[in-house]
């Protein structure tokens, strides 16, 4: 009989990504109404010791597997470990952070499962006893509540950004159980990882982002906007035209076929406002647009808009800033 609402603890180098306190957190509010507990699977070499502290966010139960395989990411291990424990507990739910690391691997558990799999979600609730998703469509031109009544268990990725993260209540403690793996056949291996370097928080993680389009005329003038996000604390980002101009790398790409963000304050500086760049940030929760065509698409989703030459405002916004700073 199923049971329990279950939520993938992302890691990375040792640290736990944020998404897993939102989902935690989510997940805690779900498993009270449905009264059930909330537990999280933790998966990797030496992570045990982050463990506890998954206790304080909400975490009932750890599941921790460790092996010397799962030091880094690989899809047939990480999914053959993970479908494993999810067949031996059987919960009612399964929630997984809208990474790239939690899209692939929730598209391989689902399938090991043959269970269904939302994805993309920006919303989670429980309606009549049925938990009910809330997620974008049509490239974000609607939204749908969506469920999957006779799949055990429901499947689904969250955006991160989208959920609260409850106060963590200090002293709380989770019960840990070590999970012995069954690795399985395994068809890669990792030889090293070689990692970009950067003091900015990590894009689809930040609460500030500062965007770029084709309006920045340039891979010279990203400098205007590395200015002003390192001012307010900000990770950048960028179009899709700026990404296949050759100005800025792939890794910084919001889009439909980039990275979905939701931060707290999303600065689009030369970006028209495709359907296809809307789709990627529009649940930013305030949009400020910077573009000298009045007409500008971006302007129909922008909370504030400054009809003016970039290059002109945004040097003067980063030394605002700055005063205000000071």
């Amino acid at each position: 009989m199923a049971k329990g609402i279950l939520v993938f603890a992302e890691q990375r180098d040792g640290k736990i990504k944020k998404v897993t306190y939102e989902l935690l957190s989510a997940g805690k509010k779900i498993a009270s109404q449905l009264g059930e507990e909330v537990s999280a699977v933790l998966v990797g070499k030496g992570v045990s010791s982050l463990a506890g502290g998954l206790g304080e966010y909400g975490a009932d139960k750890v599941y921790v597997i460790e092996n010397d395989a799962l030091e880094n990411y690989t899809t047939d291990a990480y999914a053959n470990v993970v479908a494993d424990l999810v067949k031996q507990n059987e919960p009612t739910a399964f929630l997984l952070g809208c990474s790239i690391t939690g899209r692939d691997l929730a598209a391989q558990v689902a399938q090991r499962l043959n269970t269904g799999l939302l994805t993309d979600c920006i919303n989670v609730m429980v309606e009549n006893g049925q938990i009910v998703f809330t997620r974008p469509i049509y490239a974000g031109k609607a939204i749908i509540n969506a469920a999957i009544p006779e799949a055990r268990p429901v499947m689904a990725t969250i955006r991160p950004n989208v959920l609260p993260v409850d106060e963590p209540q200090a002293g709380k403690s989770a019960e840990v159980v070590n999970v012995p793996p069954n690795i399985g056949n395994v068809r890669i291996t990792v030889k090293d990882v070689i990692r970009q370097v950067s003091a900015r928080p990590e894009l689809t993680e930040a609460d500030i982002i500062v965007s770029g389009g084709r309006g920045m005329k340039g891979p010279e003038n990203f400098k205007l906007l590395e200015d002003l996000a390192d001012v307010l604390g900000a990770a950048v980002g960028a179009s899709r035209a700026c990404v296949d101009a050759g100005w800025v790398p792939l890794s910084i790409q919001v889009g439909q076929t980039g990275k979905t963000v939701s931060p707290n304050l999303y600065i689009a500086a030369g970006i028209s406002g495709a359907i296809q760049h809307l789709a990627g940030m529009s649940s930013s929760k305030v949009i400020v647009a910077v573009n000298k065509d009045a007409e500008a698409n971006i302007f129909k989703s922008a909370d504030f808009g400054v009809v003016g030459d970039l290059f002109e405002v945004l040097p003067v916004l980063t030394q605002e800033i700055k005063k205000l700073k000071a």
